[in-house]
């Protein structure tokens, strides 16, 4: 059953569903507005007129967004910030611009070539205010607390209200998250993963699909599946070298074709964090026409 465009949680808390359908967002990118009165409304989404219109028709009367926050560049996340912003005289709040927060290892190979895919990346993304890990915000009668959750994207942001988390791209309910070389990092998932896991919530709205209502369950699985990812492409690699394409379509050969571009993205993650571990080498160096083998 797709989300409703519009729902309202009670509480202060609004859901408005962006009309982007596709593949990579299910139903389109959920934006949040979160609290009453002066609201913060929490990934404006894609430049859509009509999706505007919807965030504005969703305020009660007297009602006004104060500030814009952005859990991450992408495409499908943070265009309408910047209009909305100017519209209305907001700040917008965000990690920073998309590559901020790239480890060593991916800004090398950013340098050496290496082109991100997937979702797309909004190059010309800046915020006005830059916020780090664990700073708060807080206005009216709400607050939000940001968490830096690199992997996904390495600028991307969880935001915490209490025991309430808006988890971006992060964790959803309805798939795993897409990690795509350089702007997304296996590595720096799996600890920003963890890190959630560590932490009790008690409901999880996600950037797309419905909201998670078993957090600890949902967290868990997808560290899981990860796991159980990094564990096939081990186990595929002991029976001789392999190069990404081969390995995705033996680990995803239930997989419809039009999902494996994105399905190797996720395969040369993987295999970038098991070469970070020192359990894979590359011949002759990282890349998605490289040999890869056991160490």
């Amino acid at each position: 059953m797709p989300n409703s465009p519009f729902t309202n949680f009670g509480h202060g808390l609004r859901r408005i569903t962006a009309p982007n359908p596709s593949p990579m967002t299910l139903h389109g990118t959920n934006s949040y507005l979160i609290g009453t009165g002066e609201v913060a409304l929490l990934d404006p989404g894609p430049d859509i007129a009509a999706h505007a219109t919807a965030l504005r028709n969703a305020l009660h009367k007297g009602e006004r967004i104060s500030h814009i926050f952005v859990t991450h560049a992408h495409l499908d996340h943070s265009p309408l910030a910047r209009p909305m912003a100017a519209a209305l005289g907001a700040k917008i709040y965000a990690y920073g611009p998309a590559t901020s927060g790239r480890s060593p290892q991916m800004q090398a190979l950013a340098d050496a070539g290496l082109i991100a895919g997937g979702e797309g990346i909004d190059s010309t993304f800046t915020p006005d205010i830059m916020l780090a890990d664990g700073d708060t915000v807080s206005h009216g009668d709400w607050s939000l607390t940001a968490l830096h959750t690199p992997g996904h994207l390495s600028n991307h942001l969880c935001f915490a209200s209490g025991t309430t988390l808006f988890s971006g791209d992060h964790v959803m309910g309805w798939a795993s998250s897409l990690v795509s070389p350089p702007d997304g990092d296996m590595a720096a998932y799996m600890t920003s993963t963890r890190r959630l896991a560590a932490q009790s919530w008690q409901i999880i709205h996600a950037g797309h699909g419905d909201a998670i209502t078993a957090p600890a369950n949902r967290l868990a699985f997808l560290i899981h599946h990860r796991e159980q990812r990094e564990t096939e492409i081990l186990a595929k690699l002991t029976q001789g070298t392999r190069t990404v394409q081969s390995l995705t379509q033996a680990l995803y050969a239930d997989t419809p074709a039009s999902l494996h571009p994105a399905a190797q993205r996720n395969v040369l993650a993987h295999l970038l964090d098991l070469i970070q571990q020192g359990r894979v080498t590359a011949h002759p160096s990282p890349s998605f026409s490289a040999q890869y083998s056991l160490a």
